[in-house]
């Protein structure tokens, strides 16, 4: 992938299409190609194939898609399957279509099985029953890995698929009807903090197990992979994927005992105190990546967990908090 080669980054104002956006024109890279959603609706098949057929990009990130927490994905499971799975096929069809060079799909880590064992491998996909909280966005997200898998050996196209743990970092969804945890943790916090309130409430009972990976070290792993790893190097007979992680988790308690800590720095009143909501689902009782096979193609990440939620709170405190 040359300086100058023609990029299209798909969801560039989300939190990880913004992350590779950076990291791309840090490196010089200047033929970059992006679209807001008024100027081309990735879930109109038409208007995705024109734009392909006029741009012709050499390399695909595809990084947009719908998101939320627990609580929107078991609110919205029929929006969360139909969006996810229309723009991946739209975006993927056009790409072999039209000749692209390279893509990288975005995954996640809810595609594995809820009792998967840990730390999950690529191989235990479709292994066992998903977590039924996030079913429908998982059942989405396996629908376009294995169409960049199928296409790969029927057209002899280079999709690769990448299987991110759970992200946060700069311009992060911090919209409590539909932010993951760490997100919506900070604003919590910080709202509790700004109002005084002397406790929080949070769901479920903290005991779950989460791994998280600040989004600027993902955007370093994707670009290494676009540049240098072909996807039919990364099969697996699960699909050509690979995960990409931080290699530990920790409970959801201990993250926002740490994330309170963080937002009260320097203030002399007592933090506010944490309550959980039993009545709330956890999810699944755990979720750690095993990312080996990103470790032998040279990637770790840099960022750790308390840099991370520093930088990504002052991120909110700048742009987002109001």
């Amino acid at each position: 992938m040359n300086k100058n080669a023609k990029i299209y980054i798909a969801g560039h104002r989300g939190l990880v299409g913004r992350a590779i956006l950076q990291n791309l024109q840090a490196s010089s890279y200047s033929n970059i190609l992006t679209r807001t959603h008024a100027e081309l609706d990735l879930l109109d098949q038409a208007f995705v194939n024109k734009f392909f057929e006029k741009e012709k990009p050499e390399y695909v990130f595809l990084a947009a898609a719908k998101v939320g927490g627990i609580g929107a994905n078991s609110s919205y499971p029929a929006d969360f399957i139909f969006a996810n799975t229309i723009i991946g096929f739209n975006v993927v069809h056009a790409a072999y279509k039209y000749g692209v060079k390279k893509l990288i799909n975005l995954g996640s880590s809810c595609i594995y099985p809820k009792l998967a064992p840990q730390p999950m491998k690529e191989e235990y996909l479709l292994s066992d029953f998903l977590e039924q909280t996030n079913e429908a966005y998982a059942i989405a997200k396996i629908s376009v890995i294995k169409l960049c898998t199928y296409y790969n050996q029927q057209y002899g196209t280079n999709f690769l698929s990448v299987m991110p743990t759970n992200l946060y970092g700069p311009g992060d969804n911090y919209d409590l009807t539909g932010s993951h945890v760490l997100p919506a943790l900070i604003r919590k916090f910080h709202e509790a903090k700004i109002s005084g309130s002397d406790s929080v409430t949070l769901w479920g009972d903290g005991s779950p197990r989460r791994e998280f990976l600040y989004s600027e070290d993902l955007a370093e792993a994707l670009v290494m992979l676009m540049q240098n790893n072909n996807a039919n190097d990364l099969s697996t007979p699960a699909g050509d994927f690979v995960n990409v992680g931080w290699g530990k988790d920790l409970p959801i308690k201990e993250l926002a005992e740490t994330i309170r800590d963080i937002v009260y720095e320097g203030i002399s009143n007592r933090p506010c105190q944490i309550k959980w909501d039993a009545s709330k689902p956890n999810g699944a009782p755990r979720k750690l990546l095993d990312i080996s096979r990103i470790a032998t193609l040279g990637f770790s990440p840099k960022v750790n967990l308390t840099e991370g939620i520093t930088c990504a709170y002052k991120d909110f405190i700048n742009n987002y908090h109001k």
